[in-house]
């Protein structure tokens, strides 16, 4: 792991990585919200769940994560990491994704899912949220964290690239070229409106993200900077009506029921 990867992930823990943890902060309020009011731990999964940290956090609270990713190789990993945590028996795997969910999960089975960084790289956005929401009990909760493309512009514009600016600003999908790596950048409305129709009410959207993707490595390197960054990153998240700080953040993060 390179300097610039490291200071950004901040030691193994979500709470602690500049880049989810104020994510982690209000996934693990909202979980603890709903054990308290179902009176007992949630089922969860975790669609696209990778190297399994945020499966790891939830599961050391008690509650039963199922991790479902296409990726062998990312599910070997989270296999390493939930061997050294002491929740091993709370977690279990699957190779599997969106398309497959309805043969690897009972309909109405799940409290939470959770779809990080995951939306904006199906082929079918809508078709995917309608999937999860089949597998979710009534009243059941899904995290919802995708890139956000008002971030995007302004990197691109900042980097001198106006063209590129332009270009993720104005295309449908919010790209800002053929060699952009993400498949679609998404805009809140447009969000909150798929959500709908898919059979979800939209409860909190937040901008995350704010900064740590533009702090270079050198202006955070000691743990009181990182703490201060990680501060910041919680203030502005929470902050949408004052400033408006949370709606430039690199991903958004919306929290929706089930109706």
């Amino acid at each position: 792991m390179n300097d610039e990867r490291a200071w950004r992930r901040g030691g193994s823990g979500v709470e602690g990585n500049v880049r989810t943890a104020a994510v982690w902060s209000q996934v693990r309020e909202l979980s603890e919200s709903r054990r308290s009011e179902l009176g007992r731990p949630l089922r969860v999964l975790d669609l696209g769940g990778g190297t399994g940290g945020l499966a790891v956090a939830l599961a050391e609270q008690g509650h039963t994560v199922t991790v479902v990713d296409p990726s062998p190789d990312a599910l070997a990993s989270m296999d390493r990491r939930v061997a050294e945590s002491d929740a091993a028996e709370r977690i279990s795997s699957v190779q599997g994704d969106a398309d497959t969910l309805a043969g690897l999960v009972a309909p109405g089975s799940i409290d939470l899912l959770c779809c990080h960084g995951t939306l904006e790289y199906v082929e079918d956005p809508e078709a995917t949220l309608t999937r999860i929401a089949e597998v979710l009990a009534p009243g059941g909760h899904l995290s919802l964290v995708t890139a956000q493309r008002v971030a995007a512009v302004i990197a691109r514009a900042l980097a001198g690239r106006f063209d590129q600016a332009r270009a993720a600003l104005t295309a449908p999908d919010g790209r800002w070229g053929e060699e952009d790596p993400v498949p679609r950048r998404f805009d809140r409305a447009a969000l909150t409106e798929m959500l709908t129709r898919t059979g979800f009410t939209a409860l909190e959207t937040r901008g995350v993200r704010i900064f740590s993707d533009f702090v270079p490595s050198a202006f955070v390197d000691t743990e009181a900077d990182r703490q201060a960054l990680l501060e910041l990153e919680a203030l502005a998240s929470a902050d949408a009506g004052r400033t408006g700080l949370s709606a430039l953040g690199g991903a958004v993060h919306l929290v929706a029921r089930r109706d």
